[in-house]
């Protein structure tokens, strides 16, 4: 019985690592969603719902987390050495702060929402670009100013040409974004086609 309850958990931790572990080509938008079809399937809801390209998706979540479903900013440091507290409560494949998620599921209605679910984060961003073409007025399919209104927020949107660093992350996300779009084109007859699933 022991040992029957042992290798249940063993299945389960293998499932779930499996179905968690960072996708081994994040540059290549068919090489995730080669390993992660589900993903695929769940980012193709997301742009029918709000709008937003899968390779606006990816790209986000690319600069963010590198697709690690745990990934957090990293601790501040006291003179230079002691572990101090992190710079904001981002967490996550979208890496979502606190705020902000509330008030997606709020609004969404999606109460049970995780941040380390793709398929939530990716419905967070497709709900946040939404957002910002209503209030900024910016095409989804502008990678360069939907990322800044996204790193930035909504109301310091308007001071990102002062911050070059900022500048310089939005134009990875514009290349790699346009990167996606690319690979995406070349492999979406397979991907539509496909009719099983792969963790």
């Amino acid at each position: 019985m022991i040992r029957n309850k042992n290798l249940y958990f063993f299945l389960i931790l293998i499932l779930i690592s499996s179905c968690t572990s960072i996708p081994k080509n994040t540059s290549d938008g068919c090489s995730i969603f080669s390993e992660r079809y589900l993903w695929y399937k769940h980012a193709k809801k997301s742009e029918q719902k709000w709008g937003t390209p899968i390779y606006l998706q990816l790209a986000i979540i690319k600069m963010e987390s590198d697709f690690d479903w745990l990934a957090k900013p990293p601790r501040q440091k006291l003179f230079k050495v002691i572990p101090y507290k992190r710079p904001s409560s981002s967490f996550g494949y979208s890496q979502a702060v606190k705020g902000t998620w509330k008030q997606y599921k709020e609004e969404t209605g999606n109460k049970y929402a995780t941040r380390t679910r793709f398929k939530d984060s990716v419905d967070f961003i497709g709900w946040y670009t939404n957002k910002t073409e209503k209030i900024l007025k910016i095409s989804k399919k502008d990678a360069f100013r939907q990322y800044i209104a996204y790193h930035e927020g909504w109301g310091n949107y308007k001071n990102y040409k002062s911050k070059q660093k900022i500048i310089l992350l939005a134009k990875k996300v514009e290349n790699q974004s346009n990167k996606y779009k690319t690979q995406l084109n070349n492999c979406k007859n397979s991907l539509t086609t496909r009719k099983y699933i792969i963790f």
